[in-house]
Order: C-alpha cells, then sequence, then structure tokens
C-alpha cells in the first residue's frame, strides 16, 4: 500500500494545519497517475532543479528554460533559490516566488513539488519575510516551544508562496570546532539537545502544512572539511555513529519526518569502499537508513553538484551526472537533488532503466513515494495558491515578535571577568570603539549592529576590518583602542559553502589570519575593556588569548544584531547557555546571566 510506504513520513496533523494528509482518494490519483505515465516522465518525477527566482516575462530566456526542463526531462519539482553574485544572494521578493511557482504549476503536466533551503526561514534567499537567526541559536535559547513555533511559522510562509518541503533541519551534531560548514547551522553538540530541538521543529513544520527533511545523514557534524569542495569523512566507529551521529536521525524518524537527505560522506565504518561516499553507498543509504533505522519516506541525495561528489567520477560533466545518478538510485535513494548536468541525469536513468541495471518496479516505488506525498500536500486538487495569502501569512507582526524573541534567548554572555557587562548608562559610560571583523563589509546584520550602537552611543567610530584592509588599517584602529574607554570588537564568521582561509582549503567558517591577528593584537593591548562579540561562529574565541569578555549570537542576522546590541546595553535580560564546547576555553553550558540593567536606556539616547 502507499500509506505503508509513507508511514514514517506522512501524518495528519489536525484541522488546523494546511493538511498534510494522504487519504484514499490522494492513493488511488498517486497510483492512477504513475500508471499512466511512460517511463521517461516516471525518472523525471525523480529528479530535481533550480529554478532562481527573480521577476521573469513569460516569454524571457530564462523562464523558457524552466518550462522547457519541465516538458522535455518531466521534472518532479524545482528546488527554490536566488540568483547569486559571487557569493552574494540577490534575494527576491515573496510574490514574485508565488507568481513564480503558480505559472510553473499551470504549465506542468503533473503537479509539482518545490522546495527551499530555509534553514533561518525565507529570509535567507526573500526580502521582507520572517527571519530568525541559525539554528545553533535556538540550541542556545533551549527554548522547544519556540523551536516549534519557527517551525510552524516558516511552514505557513512557505506554504503561502507555494512552497511545499523545506531542506531542514539540520540533525549533525557539531562536536567538531573545526567544521567548516556545518557549525552554526546545527544546534549543538549534545544528541540529545540536536534530537529535542530537531524533533520541535518537525513537529510545528507539520502543524504549518510543510514537508520537513533532516541532513546530512549519517550526520556532517563531526567533520573538519565541506563537502562542497571535497569528501569529507565520518571517522568514528559504528559505537560512537549510534551514540552520537545517529541519534537525532533515529529520533526524526521516529517523530515522522517526511524525508532524509544523504550527505557526500565518507564512512568508513558503514562504508570501506572510499569510492562510495554516503549518497552513493547501498550499505548506508539501504542498510543503514533503510534496514536498520527503518526510515520508509522519501530518500534523497545532498546536491549532486557538489565537489565532495563529482570529484569521485571522472569524464565530461553529463558523463559524470549520469553516473552520480544512476549510483544514487541504485543505492537506494528515491529522487536526486540538483544535477550538476541535467540531460546527463536524465539520459544516465533511462539508460540504466533500459538496459535492466535498475528496475522499472524501482523505479515504480520511488516515483510512487513522490506522487503520494505530492497528493497528501493536496496537489492532486489544487496546484496553486491564493496571491492574497503572501500579504496576509507572510511576516506577520506576530511571527516577526517571535522571530526576535528567539534572537533575545540565545544571547550567551560566556565570560566577563571585569563585569563590563551590561555596560554602565550614559552619564558614566566612557567612549566606545567598535571595530567590526567580517569578510562581507554590506551585510545586514553588520549594519544592524552599527545602526543600533549609534542609537545609543551616537558618533562611536567604527572600524571594518576584512583580509584585505587588515594591515592597512592596524595601526589607526589600535591608537583608536588605546585611548577608548570600552572596545567592542564584533567578529562576524557563519558557514559559507566553498568560503576558505589561508591553510583552509577544505573550508572554514572562521575569520581569515589577519583579521584574527588585529583582534588578538585588540584584545592583548585592551585587556579588560574589550568586549569580544561572536557574530556568528562562537569557536572564534578559541583562538583569541587573553579574551576577557566574551559574548555570542550563533547568528549574524539583524535580528542577532539587534539582540546583543540590547544585551549589551540592559535593555534585555541575559540567560543562553553555550550549546558546545570551545576547546581550552569553555564547556557547553557555560553562561553568565545578567537581568535588565536600572541604566537601560532603550536606545533613545
Amino acid at each position: 500500500m502507499c500509506v505503508a510506504l509513507l508511514l514514517s513520513g506522512i501524518h495528519a496533523w489536525g484541522a488546523t494545519a494546511p493538511a498534510i494528509h494522504l487519504d484514499r482518494k490522494g492513493e488511488q490519483w498517486a497510483r492512477k497517475t504513475l500508471h499512466r505515465m511512460s517511463l521517461e516522465e516516471k525518472v523525471g518525477q525523480m529528479i530535481m532543479v533550480w529554478a532562481r527566482v527573480q521577476f521573469l516575462n513569460v516569454d524571457s530566456p530564462e523562464y523558457l528554460q524552466l518550462r522547457g526542463e519541465m516538458t522535455k526531462y518531466h521534472v518532479g519539482g524545482f528546488g527554490v533559490s536566488v540568483p547569486t553574485d559571487g557569493a552574494l544572494l540577490l534575494k527576491s521578493e515573496p510574490l514574485e516566488v508565488a507568481a513564480l511557482t503558480n505559472r510553473l504549476q499551470r504549465d506542468s503536466k503533473y503537479p509539482l513539488i518545490f522546495a527551499a533551503d530555509f534553514e533561518r526561514g525565507l529570509s535567507m534567499r526573500l526580502n521582507g519575510a520572517t527571519a530568525f537567526p541559525a539554528a545553533m541559536a535556538f540550541g542556545a535559547a533551549g527554548d522547544v516551544e519556540i523551536a516549534k513555533e519557527f517551525g510552524e511559522i516558516s511552514a505557513r510562509e512557505s506554504r503561502a508562496i507555494g512552497i511545499q518541503w523545506n531542506w531542514f533541519p539540520v540533525a549533525d551534531v557539531n562536536s567538531n570546532p573545526a567544521n567548516p560548514i556545518i557549525d552554526t547551522r546545527s544546534f549543538g553538540e549534545d544528541p540529545a539537545l540536536v534530537s529535542k530541538m530537531v524533533d520541535a521543529y518537525i513537529e510545528g513544520a507539520h502543524r504549518g502544512g510543510m514537508l520537513t527533511t533532516v541532513k546530512h545523514f549519517p550526520g556532517h557534524g563531526d567533520t573538519d572539511t565541506d563537502s562542497h569542495l571535497s569528501l569529507a569523512r565520518v571517522n568514528g566507529n559504528t559505537d560512537r555513529l549510534n551514540a552520537v551521529e545517529l541519534v537525532p536521525f533515529r529520533n526524526a524518524i521516529a517523530v515522522g519526518v517526511d524525508s532524509v537527505m544523504v550527505g557526500h560522506l565518507l564512512v568508513p565504518a558503514v562504508e570501506p569502499d572510499p569510492n562510495l561516499p554516503a549518497s552513493i553507498s547501498p550499505k548506508v543509504v539501504t542498510g543503514l537508513l533503510k534496514e536498520k533505522l527503518g526510515f520508509h519516506g522519501l530518500v534523497v541525495t545532498d546536491a549532486l553538484d557538489m565537489a565532495g561528489l563529482t570529484k569521485v567520477f571522472t569524464g565530461s560533466e553529463h558523463d559524470i551526472a549520469a553516473a552520480e545518478a544512476v549510483a544514487a538510485i541504485r543505492a537506494g535513494n528515491d529522487m536526486v537533488i540538483i544535477p550538476g548536468d541535467l540531460d546527463g541525469a536524465a539520459i544516465g536513468l533511462l539508460d540504466a532503466v533500459r538496459q535492466g541495471e535498475i528496475s522499472e518496479a524501482r523505479v515504480d516505488e520511488s516515483v510512487l513515494k513522490i506522487l503520494c506525498l505530492k497528493a497528501s500536500l493536496g496537489l492532486s486538487r489544487n496546484r496553486v495558491v491564493d496571491l492574497s495569502d503572501v500579504e496576509k501569512d507572510v511576516a506577520q507582526p506576530q511571527s516577526r515578535a517571535i522571530a526576535q524573541k528567539a534572537s533575545d534567548e540565545a544571547v550567551t554572555l560566556v565570560s566577563d571577568a571585569g563585569k563590563i557587562v551590561p555596560l554602565p548608562g550614559p552619564a558614566q559610560r566612557a567612549e566606545i570603539v567598535a571595530v567590526v571583523f567580517t569578510d562581507r563589509v554590506q551585510s545586514e546584520g553588520g549594519r544592524e549592529f552599527i545602526a543600533e550602537l549609534h542609537k545609543r552611543a551616537p558618533g562611536t567610530p567604527v572600524f571594518f576590518v576584512d583580509a584585505a584592509n587588515a594591515g592597512f588599517v592596524a595601526n589607526d584602529v589600535m591608537a583608536a583602542v588605546k585611548n577608548a574607554g570600552y572596545v567592542i570588537a564584533l567578529a562576524e564568521a557563519v558557514p559559507n559553502p566553498k568560503r576558505t582561509t589561508e591553510g583552509h582549503a577544505g573550508g572554514s567558517a572562521g575569520l581569515d589570519s589577519k583579521p584574527m591577528q588585529l583582534l588578538s593584537d585588540i584584545v592583548a593591548a585592551a585587556g579588560q575593556k574589550t568586549i569580544v562579540a561572536a557574530f556568528g561562529n562562537p569557536y572564534t574565541g578559541g583562538s583569541i588569548p587573553g579574551v576577557q569578555t566574551y559574548i555570542c549570537t550563533f547568528s549574524d542576522t539583524p535580528g542577532s544584531a539587534s539582540s546583543l546590541v540590547e544585551a549589551l546595553f540592559g535593555e534585555i535580560p541575559i540567560h543562553g547557555r553555550l550549546p558546545v564546547t570551545i576547546p581550552g576555553f569553555a564547556v557547553r553550558g557555560a553562561g553568565q546571566d545578567r537581568e535588565l540593567s536600572v541604566h537601560a536606556d532603550s536606545g533613545t539616547n
């Protein structure tokens, strides 16, 4: 039965939800649709490609390409993102997404499913949507109810714009401080805490009618390589995997997660072949995930265009995409995500079926899962969204307030030897100097930090430091620091795919060496009057000798910036707890409490 196939991944969640529920009519539709599909159409359903959202005229080359991919390759859906300029995301608008998903749905023979990487909510890709902090901020706050709200709000906003499936939550246990790509995307290093937050998010997302995904199976947390750049390796033995990495995945399966995304990871404890990363290993996908853990929902690969997988194969881009797709489906995946060459993936799978390398029955099994998921979302009855719902459901004031509460609760005062937090009131406060360390000078969070700081301390000098200018501004920075009453050093560093620093060819979520040296010099010179604020990566402080006052936000969003400034000036209490260990500096659970300050001026200065 179709219902049995999806037992672990589809549930009815009550009348308040937009309904993730597979009823008898939906199952019948899925089976009838499968029966009338050609082999080419079935294979197409197992492939998902990007739709990068911007305003698109119906006759524009960009839209004609998307429509062509649907009609020629019969793709089962699109991953929704936005165009990029280098590492900069060119964010779009919610109404533009809704208009595009509606148009593609109307032009498609079969209902499409739309997915996205909304790890911090829609604001990761779209302007104006509710902006949540990174997952580790929720781990620091430890508030299960707000994690549920996070899931429900993200789901409600996603469904309003025609996106039904989130590639989240991250179930990786970030136990390796050198991890260059998971870091704050994880809820923390404790498997129990990660499980609790993952389960809460799934519950909330299901209440809002959205499909969820746990990733990156069997666990990307204890790695030191960005799998966008190269193969990452999980070195733990079977006992370690069972005690740490697999715990959140096992719990997520028990509470009904809809899909599992398999990472491009070498896991020698399960798959000894160094040429078979988890995403294309039958021992990992079928043996471990499906048979041992009992997952019967939708299994998907991480993006096939990532170097962690492409480097395993040789040949043209077309040939590599074909080999990847075939290997992934043979391993037990149901859907392949973002192949580097769509034609290669589609032709490769078709040839594999025609030559008997993959049975058509095996294809039917996966396609039936996909169609049942679409039916469970109501797409067999109505594919399009009401554009008026976008204005009603996206960025509701109460949603924004909940997101800000999440950022507020996350602020963690790890250490404060001189008891300088909160800062004194304006009458007693000496001059402040702010130094912002970032490789993204125009970041939204950095701008918000400066704006909020200037509301409370007008005229505060601000220095921006990156790898390119650190040597040029060092003297001016140190002169200003010497004469300052207080120094706020904001270290903005977050996981960023393919980002590297000197000596970290496998990726980096930290500061470059020259800015880090200047930050260390500031701490050495200014000592007790310096507040180091980790604006994202909490591990930064472990590399700076002599830090006395250290505060973490675990995210670099505008909301986190507001929370940080309010906490520094005593306008909100501080009760966060460190969800990871910073080697040689602080243990998990560290954190000092601060209540509202009698000097708090609420930004009115």
